[in-house]
């Protein structure tokens, strides 16, 4: 049997099969689940400010009403308190000690950040991931991509978070920008150890005709969301190829973006990346995909 174990940046895995930051990684009991399915790593949904929920969250793009191409989410951060999210962080640490957790993080000032880096350090995060991609929610309050698309605020707040990081940092970038090597130039200036990419696309998937509002709907109101699955996978693809390719960026990346089989991943490890994260294909299939992964 082939040898899978990874190592991004010094975050080591038993393989390169990650969940990226999303609702499957919303708690310490499912990525226990999925480690006990196999899967090497996990993302944690992204912490910071706690926020109301909301649902439904979804929409989708359907080929023939048969099979789901592309999936839009208004999703936001956790809305789980910070302590429970830290202590789980650390009962999965000593469960899987050789399985990497790595925190999602977002939030506004300095001081929050080195807070919130300091907390799941403490943990026992192997990792951190900079969510600089969400595009619906948390940008319109100055974080997520709005940080994502303006590199010299991007690199300013890497610079913040390598002022304390003893862990290796990875930095998330959005796809909903022209020149997608200029944030991840960014990110290595600021000192940035890894990128992953990509996070959703901004988007509509559609708009109700009896209420004139685009899906989904919230008690009658909506809004743009994240656009993932696996119609997003060659704009992911190529964007992995232009960053693993441009010699300011060289950094180690984590492909992100349509991942569904072995052969998807093969592709994204083939144009340069080291892991792969995996979440919608997840949400629709179960955990128990990676055995067609690995």
């Amino acid at each position: 049997m082939a040898d899978l174990r990874t190592n991004l940046a010094g975050i080591k895995s038993p393989n390169p099969f990650w969940l990226a930051s999303a609702p499957p990684t919303n708690s310490g009991y499912q990525i226990m689940k999925a480690f006990d399915a196999g899967w090497g790593g996990a993302v944690w949904k992204t912490l910071g400010v706690p926020v109301v929920n909301v649902s439904s969250r979804y929409g989708s793009v359907n080929y023939r009403d048969k099979r789901m191409v592309g999936f839009n989410n208004i999703e936001l951060i956790t809305d789980r308190p910070l302590k429970d999210n830290l202590r789980e962080i650390s009962e999965v640490k000593k469960r899987f000690p050789d399985h990497a957790v790595i925190a999602s993080l977002m939030v506004e000032t300095k001081e929050e950040w080195h807070q919130i880096v300091r907390d799941v350090e403490n943990a026992g995060a192997d990792g951190i991931e900079l969510n600089f991609g969400c595009p619906h929610g948390m940008c319109e309050r100055g974080m997520g991509s709005a940080v994502g698309q303006e590199p010299k605020v991007l690199q300013m707040i890497v610079e913040w978070v390598k002022e304390v990081a003893k862990v290796p940092v990875i930095t998330k970038l959005t796809p909903n920008i022209s020149d997608i090597t200029r944030p991840a130039r960014a990110a290595r200036a600021g000192g940035s150890d890894a990128i992953s990419l990509i996070n959703t696309i901004q988007s509509i998937v559609g708009v109700d005709i009896d209420q004139f509002v685009p899906y989904p709907i919230v008690d009658g109101k909506s809004t743009n969301g994240g656009y993932c699955g696996p119609a997003v996978k060659p704009i992911a693809l190529n964007m992995v190829k232009n960053c693993a390719q441009h010699p300011e960026v060289n950094l180690p990346i984590s492909g992100i973006g349509g991942v569904e089989n072995w052969r998807d991943a093969v592709e994204f490890l083939l144009l340069g990346a080291t892991s792969v994260q995996v979440c919608t294909a997840v949400m629709h299939f179960g955990f128990g995909i990676i055995r067609d992964l690995k």
